[in-house]
Parts: C-alpha cells; structure tokens; sequence
C-alpha cells in the first residue's frame, strides 16, 4: 500500500486512517458485488424506485469511503455513476440496457483501481473513456460501451488526491424552498473531539451535490456543536446515510427549519450579519424563551452552541418519531452484526477441535474398563464431555460451511456478457443455493464450475433462429442445482440446448485414434469428451474450442475426491452432474475389523448390516459374488481380499455383510465384525503418505492406532468394473 497518501485523511481528523483501510476495501467490495447483483436482476420496463435507490446507495457507500480516506479516481468514478443514478431514481432518465452496460463495466474498473490501492501493483485503470460514456447518458444521449476496463501504463503513479468539490462561493445566496426543496436544520455534536467539528464544514463541501449546506454558526462553538442550514430536494436518511460517513448518527439530528427550531440570520446568539431581516419572533431562542439560558448567558458573548436543555426542550412531536426510527435501525444494525476473523485462525480451531475429539476417544476407550459404581462422577463426566465435545465440533465445522450461492452469485454476469458475444439469449435459473458446502471446496469448485457453464452456453443452446426452428422458445436455460445425497453435494449443470451428437463423438474420437467401438454404450460415448484435447467445436473461438477444458475440469474434481456424471438427449439438452465428498475435517464413522484391522466406514454411507446365513451368498461368472436383499442383487466385496489382510486365524470366516451406498450404487462389504460408531478425524493420507487405491483418509483411534477410512465411491466403480 506504498502508494496511498494519508494526507487526505489525516489533515482533517488529525489521526491515521491507514488502520481503517482494510474494512473500507472489504465492504466495498460487498457493496460492488451486491450493486452488481442488482443491476442484472433490475426490470427495463418497470424499474422499482427501491432498487434505484439500492443501486445508488451502494455506489454512494464506495464515493464516500474513498473521498475519506484520499482514493481520488475511486472518487471520482463513483461520483459520475451516482450523477446517472441520481437521474434515475428521480426518474429524470428511463433505465436502458447500455446503461447498466456501462454500470456494470464501471464496477469491473472500481475494482481494478481498489485492487491497486489494496496493493495488487498494476498500472493506473484507465476510466476515460467510461467517464465520457457515463456523462453522455446523464446528458440523454447515448454513448459508446466500451469493451473493457483499460490500464495506462505510467512511469511513476502520482499519489492519489482527496476529491472535493467545489463549495459554492459563501457570498451566494441560498436559494429559496421551492418545488421540491425543502430547507433543514442539521445539528451535530457534542463531539467528542473539538477539532472534529472544526472540520465539518470542510468535510460537508464534498457532498454539496445535494443541495446547499451553509453553517448557522460562524466561528467555534464553545459546546462541540455545529448547526448547518440545508436546502435540498434529497430525503433524510439520503442525508444522514451521507453525513454518517463523517460523523456517527448518534451524534446528528436532522429537523425541519421552522418555528422554535435553530438559529437564523438575526436571532439571538446567531452570528451578526449586516442587512439582515428583523428578527421574527416566532424564531429561534430570545430572552425569556422557556428552557432558554438566563440572563448573561443569552447576551452577545453567549456560546453559539445550544445548550442540553434547551435541546431537550424543543417540541418532542417532530423529534420523537425519527428517534424511534434512529434507534429501530440502530438495533436491526446490531441484530445482524458479523465478525470477520482470517481462514488460518478457523482452520487452527478445526485443529484443535480435531485433536480434542482424539482426546475424549481415548479417554471413552479407557473408561471402558473402569466399575461404573466406584467411579461414577467420572464415568457421567466423560458421557458430558462426549456430549460437549461433539456440540463443539459441529460449531466449528459450522463456522466453514458457507452456501452454495457465493459460487453460483458469479455466473449471472457472466452468463450475460457471454451470451452478447455469441448473440444468444440464456436464462440462468439456480435451485438449492442455500445448500452448504466447505469453504476450501468450494474455491476449488468454482473454476470446474465455472467452464461446464461457459460450455453449456456456447455449445449447449443455440442461436435464437435455430430455437424457433426446433420448436424451443428462443431463450434457453441453463440450470444450476445443488444438493446433499448421502455423505456428498451434488452440483449438477443442465441446460436445454443440442445435447451431444453420438455419431459425432464416436467419429471425432476415431479421427484422434481413440478405440471407440460402436458397441459402447451411451454413458462411455459421453465420457470421451473427458479425453485430453478433445473438442467438438466446428472452429475455435476466444470462448472454447481449442480442447482444453473437459479434461480438466474431471482432473480437478478427481482430485478433490469426486467423480463426474454425463447425461444427455440429442436435440433435447444435456447434464452434468458433479458429485463431491462432503470433506470436513471430522465425520461420524462406523469401525469395522477384518482380522486385526480396523477400517471405518462413513456412516452416511452405511445402510444396514446383517449376519450372512449358508447359501445366501451366490456365486456367478466364476469369480464374481452377489447377495439378495429383499428382491435386489448386489455385488459382495471381501475386505480381506482387497486389502490383502494377513490373518492367522485361518478357521475364521468372514460372516457380516455391511451394505453400503454411494453414486447411486450398492454394495455388500463382507467384514468379521462391527466394532462400533464414533466420531473421527479424518487425517489426508496423501499429504502424509501416498494415494491409496480404495481409502479416502485415515484417522487416529482411542488406542492409537491409525484406521483407514474407506472411499465408497471408489468401493462401488470397482464392484461395476
């Protein structure tokens, strides 16, 4: 952040405004991401004034920040769009399509320059030519959008400035109450500070946009207090929304200039103007005003600022229902307040948590052999701790889960600007966005994710023409859904488009010399889009068709664990479904022996266990085993045999079947006995060790042993091979 003055900031307050820096750029780029949301959700035709005023209020959030703390382009930028928006809400403009266009372009360069000053390092953003487009709407006209955001290149980029508008000369008068305008008394302080007031008048120059806004007090007021008379066509909390970015709202009351209230030109203890009206009466505060101060207090030498009293003397009726507005909005603040805390501190707590569980298996373990009437209180103490320890784990595994809507939030813009380069018309339509998943999968998913769209979109639904000629209606649909099947999350990619052509998958893999039989079967033809440089497109364009992608995105989710589903109907769309391990670091398992191992299996998997009785298990084919459960055969898997489990018992046949389900399979796991159920850690094998075929982990028992815990998935595609 070498590059940020601090001037801008410290020449007024008189303190550093660097330690702010880092909220300020968090909730603006909350406040880019929902502006954005909402520019692609807003209705053309009947543009609510509620979502205006959103739009405009994010914007506004960003101006104000960066003109505090000395950001000058992020200022300047943000002050263009609030001008266009302005003229929006007070519906002075119609919104259009080029105008979110450039809006939303707009965002993209806010984002840019507030990565630089955040200190990513790049060249200056160049806004020019969006400034121009921005300033040619707010005219009425239309205007060139440009195609992207631009840096410029410099030798050495200037500090940024603090942006401040100009204040309308002093001497000018304020203009009168007139249709639309309405005149103000602003009151703030006490502050805590004096030279925080000093400093207000400065301040408020920057938001003279909003109408005029002249001090009722000249010179410093003893008190901390600072009146201003403001004519504006702008609604109250527009107002304090603006002000509360220089002064908190409980220091501010805003009232109608009228009788009773405030100081006017020629009251009492108001600064002496020359030529001024006659004092009105009815005005202000005069000698033997009730609540007023007595005697020398209301002479010429009185303080400028109101007294307590006195405030607390004026009419409660204007005062008591923006009060209780004040302190609604104050307490819906509170209501939702969240904390930020860094990745690397929730990830050391799941480690604690972690080691924890450990901990109380070993202790349960040791418990086991302990008189339940001699020690009693200490038999009852651990029960409490297993109870408290697994109310901790699933908090603090809570506290990583965050839902599947950050991720699908991202595809609606993208979807958009996609679809007007290929001159298609895509709905995105989301389901199950409430559904969670682990915060470090769903930064690896995105990426995958992100290419089965831009796939769908480009080689999935047609050209418009091409819809109707089919009989579609001209806009398709791609379909994003999410959902928790078992012990995974499956995130699945439809779309209503051409679907995949067999003959043309079959000949294209020949034509790559991949052995590609007429006999396969339809779900083997969909998965040779998985071969690497594998395309399907006519030719190549900047949005795909070079081959490099499918191969990849099956790369990236393999390694997370999980596996890839095609589905498709010529002419009628296609699927993808993506299937992922619901990762969390600790997970309920049941613990099954065969011979003196032990192996967990994920309870969510699990379906039932039952004792093998002579003749139930049938041989076929030779070498293949199946079992019949209640009408259904499925395939028998020896542990012993897959694992190549060494036993001395040589008697000793396995007879408990263990059914267990994943991907939409079953299987029976034949094992020598159910050990029990119990909460596990589980540990990454790869990281510490090696890949192993058929394990998805391993974990630290009571006794401490290591257990491997079984990959189900992995146990069900071999059982099909």
């Amino acid at each position: 952040m070498g590059e940020m003055t601090q001037e801008g900031g410290n020449a007024s307050a008189g303190f550093d405004l660097s330690q702010f820096y880092q909220v300020f750029f968090e909730e603006a780029g909350e406040n880019l991401d929902s502006m954005e949301q909402m520019l692609l959700q807003i209705d053309l035709e009947s543009a609510d004034d509620e979502e205006l005023n959103a739009v405009f209020r994010c914007a506004h959030s960003v101006k104000g920040g960066a003109a505090t703390f000395g950001f000058a382009d992020v200022a300047e930028l943000t002050h263009q769009m609030e001008t266009l928006l302005d003229k929006l809400r007070r519906h002075e403009l119609a919104p259009n399509a080029q105008m979110v266009d450039v809006l939303l372009l707009a965002g993209d360069a806010l984002r840019a320059q507030l990565a630089r000053h955040q200190g990513a390092g790049g060249d200056p953003v160049d806004t020019t030519e969006l400034l121009f487009s921005i300033r040619a709407l707010v005219e009425g006209g239309s205007a060139p959008v440009p195609t992207a955001v631009a840096t410029v290149p410099v030798a050495a980029a200037p500090a940024p400035e603090r942006i401040v508008d100009d204040l309308p000369p002093a001497a000018a008068p304020a203009p009168a109450a007139g249709p639309g305008l309405r005149q103000l008394e602003l009151t703030v302080g006490p502050l805590p500070r004096p030279e925080q007031a000093d400093s207000l008048a400065e301040l408020f120059k920057e938001i003279a946009d909003l109408g005029v806004i002249e001090p009722l007090d000249a010179g410093r007021a003893a008190d901390g207090m600072r009146r201003f008379k403001i004519t504006t066509g702008s609604t109250d909390n527009d107002l304090l929304d603006l002000f509360s970015f220089h002064v908190s709202r409980e220091h501010m009351k805003l009232q109608p200039l009228g009788p009773g209230y405030g100081f006017h030109e020629g009251s009492p203890g108001a600064p002496v103007v020359t030529d001024a009206p006659a004092a009105d009466p009815g005005y202000g505060f005069f000698d033997d005003a009730p609540g007023a101060p007595g005697g020398a207090a209301a002479t010429a030498n009185a303080p400028a600022g109101v007294p307590a009293e006195v405030e607390a003397a004026k009419p409660a009726a204007a005062a008591a229902p923006r009060a209780a507005k004040a302190e609604a909005k104050q307490g819906a603040a509170l209501d939702s307040a969240t904390l930020r805390v860094s990745v690397e501190k929730v990830d050391q707590l799941i480690n604690l948590v972690g080691e924890l569980v450990i901990t109380q298996a070993m202790l349960a373990q040791n418990s086991k052999n302990l008189d339940s009437g001699v020690a009693q209180q200490l038999v009852s103490g651990l029960a409490d701790l297993e109870r408290n320890t697994r109310d901790l784990q699933e908090a603090v595994m809570s506290i990583r889960m965050i839902p599947m809507s950050m991720v699908f939030n991202r595809f609606p813009r993208m979807l958009r600007d996609l679809a007007a380069k290929l001159g298609k018309k895509v709905e995105l339509v989301t389901q199950g966005e409430a559904t969670e998943l682990d915060k470090g999968l769903v930064e690896k998913i995105t990426d995958p994710l992100t290419h089965l769209v831009r796939n769908s979109c480009d080689h999935g639904v047609e050209m418009p023409a091409d819809r109707l000629a089919k009989g579609k209606s001209e806009t398709g649909t791609i379909t994003l859904v999410a959902s928790h099947q078992g012990g995974s999350i499956v995130i699945e990619v439809r779309d209503d488009g051409r679907g995949l052509s067999r003959e043309k998958l079959l000949k294209k893999a020949r034509e790559k010399g991949i052995d590609a039989p007429d006999t396969m079967t339809d779900s083997e033809v969909w998965n040779l889009i998985f071969a690497p440089g594998f395309s399907t497109a006519e030719q190549v364009t900047d949005v795909s068709g070079r081959g490099v992608g499918m191969d990849v995105v099956k790369k990236n989710i393999t390694s997370l664990g999980g596996s890839v589903e095609i589905d498709s109907a010529e002419g009628y769309g296609m699927s993808v479904r993506v299937r992922l391990p619901l990762t969390l670091a600790i997970m309920d398992g049941m613990s099954v022996g065969v011979g003196d191992e032990c192996y967990i299996l994920p309870l969510s998997s699990v379906v039932e266990s039952f004792q093998v009785q002579p003749g139930m298990v049938k041989t076929i084919g030779g070498s293949g085993r199946v079992v019949e459960v209640r009408d259904e055969y499925m395939p028998v898997i020896d542990l012993e045999e897959v694992f190549q489990v060494p036993r001395f018992d040589f008697e000793h046949v396995s007879n408990i079947l263990v059914v267990i389900e994943a991907e939409g399979g079953r299987v029976a796991v034949l094992v020598d006995e159910l050990l029990g159920q119990q909460q596990v850690v589980v540990k990454n094998l790869e990281a510490n060790y090696r890949r192993v075929n058929d394990v998805s982990g391993a974990t630290i028992m009571g006794d401490g042993r290591v257990a491997l815990i079984l990959d189900v998935g992995s146990l069900i595609r071999r059982s099909r091979h």
